[in-house]
């Protein structure tokens, strides 16, 4: 079975890296480092594919990002759930696909679902890695966004069915809350359908993140930064 590489040392030297089917929530405060390390970990390696749902940023936006970490943005796609309300005649393509806003959650499923078969049939780009299922990390920025919109109860069922989707594909998902603006019922639920947490907190401008849900991986405060795409442990 597939592992996904994290780029984070302390987990890949352990295990190598994520296993496939994992989902992973990033839990953190505003004005963190939160944003960076979801698509850090998100970014594709050689032979993946990477799919993100954005509530807050244009899809030019998120694939300029990805460039700017050194990804290929062929193998890049995002739902977009920002642009067309301003934009009601942009068209989809095989990569960037595009939802009314962030309440339609079953146009963001239906795009998902049919993302992911353009990848399976390998028609979502030129220079196919021919993995096979092909390896595809999934980001949810942000969950936070779309609790906004919705119904705790609406939303985990929906974040259900994509759990679910991502382990059944050998994929994995990486979702971003923010940990200050719910309550802990909210965070309670949301956390149950996850395999590892990676918590988030900022004290005297430093990013601190401590994991949780990998077996042989230490659960302590770890400091670190990210800079263009990469993810580095300080001492």
């Amino acid at each position: 079975m597939y592992t996904y590489k994290s780029g984070i040392a302390q987990i890949d030297d352990i295990s190598g890296g994520f296993d496939a089917g994992t989902n992973i929530l990033i839990l953190a405060p505003p004005m963190s480092q939160a944003d960076q390390l979801a698509y850090a970990l998100t970014r594709p390696l050689t032979g993946e594919y990477a799919i993100v749902l954005s509530t807050n940023e244009r899809a030019a936006e998120v694939v300029d990002a990805f460039k700017a970490a050194g990804a290929d943005k062929r193998f890049i796609g995002v739902i977009d759930a920002i642009t067309k309300s301003s934009t009601p005649s942009i068209i989809d393509t095989p990569r960037l696909m595009f939802v009314s806003s962030p309440t339609d959650l079953t146009g963001i499923g239906i795009k998902f679902s049919n993302m992911i078969e353009t990848i399976f049939e390998g028609n979502f780009s030129e220079g196919e890695a021919g993995l096979f299922p092909p390896p595809i990390r999934f980001s949810v920025n942000s969950i936070s966004t779309l609790l906004m919109y919705r119904r705790l109860e609406v939303l985990y069922q929906f974040l259900h069915v994509l759990t679910a989707k991502l382990k059944k594909i050998e994929g994995v998902g990486i979702y971003l809350l923010n940990s200050e603006s719910f309550d802990d019922k909210t965070l309670s639920l949301i956390k149950q359908l996850m395999q590892c947490v990676i918590e988030v907190k900022v004290e005297q401008n430093i990013n601190y993140m401590r994991i949780r849900g990998l077996h042989g991986v230490s659960g302590d405060w770890m400091k670190f930064t990210i800079s263009k795409g990469q993810v580095a442990i300080l001492p």
